[in-house]
């Protein structure tokens, strides 16, 4: 298993490549301090897994798509401080298979690249709770949806946002859509954590600010909690 250290810290880097240099069957082809190094290295040497934090200073999540455009059978472990839900889905639908935390415990570390290399997805314990407390369905983010710009709601997450704008219940767009009423949740709560607000005010803005619907539907309706 090869694999690529992209961190602009140099002892960030010495410590993963302690850690990892002692785990058999892993080898550390590269190091890279930016992400133009990262691209460099990944054209010299090529790898099968990049280790990244794509906050450090020379990074960003934009070079997570910009390496698999290139080189189709990588993969991204990124391993970062702490983040809210949104850079966490914005790092999965970016491309990034499996997320870590800088204080996980080096084992966490250690499995997240050796599953990441067996073409499966691995989450920190702490990440977990983050997941699972901000309802995000991981399943649901595909990679191919992916833009450098602004994070883009689906044609369902907009059906939602429309139907919620109109003043229907989680129970309401259940039976409209054919849809449980935990999924219609879930999306409510991944539709607040992509838009930046935290409650039905704010997506009902948002509904008018794009047009979905009209502002005069809401000129003799009650107020919104």
């Amino acid at each position: 298993m090869q694999v690529i250290l992209a961190d602009s810290n140099e002892l960030i880097r010495l410590g993963l490549r302690t850690i990892l240099h002692a785990q058999q069957g892993i080898s550390i082809v590269g190091e890279a301090k930016n992400q133009d190094e990262l691209m460099a290295q990944l054209k010299t040497f090529g790898a099968d897994i990049v280790l990244i934090d794509f906050t450090s200073h020379g990074f960003s999540i934009d070079i997570v798509p910009k390496a698999l455009a290139k080189f189709k059978d990588l993969r991204f472990v990124a391993i970062t401080e702490a983040q809210h839900a949104p850079i966490l889905i914005d790092a999965l639908k970016s491309g990034v298979t499996s997320y870590v935390k800088k204080d996980c415990e080096l084992s966490e570390i250690i499995d997240a690249v050796k599953e990441t290399a067996q073409g499966k997805q691995f989450f920190c314990g702490q990440l977990l709770e983050t997941i699972q407390k901000a309802n995000i369905d991981v399943e649901e983010l595909h990679t191919e949806d992916f833009s450098c710009g602004p994070v883009v709601l689906s044609e369902r997450e907009n059906e939602i946002i429309t139907l919620i704008a109109e003043g229907q219940t989680n129970e309401q767009i259940a039976e409209f859509l054919f849809l449980s009423k935990h999924t219609v949740n879930t999306h409510r709560k991944n539709i607040m954590a992509k838009l930046g607000v935290k409650n039905t005010a704010g997506i009902v803005m948002y509904a008018v600010k794009t047009g979905l619907v009209s502002p005069n539907r809401f000129l003799f309706a009650p107020s919104l909690n």
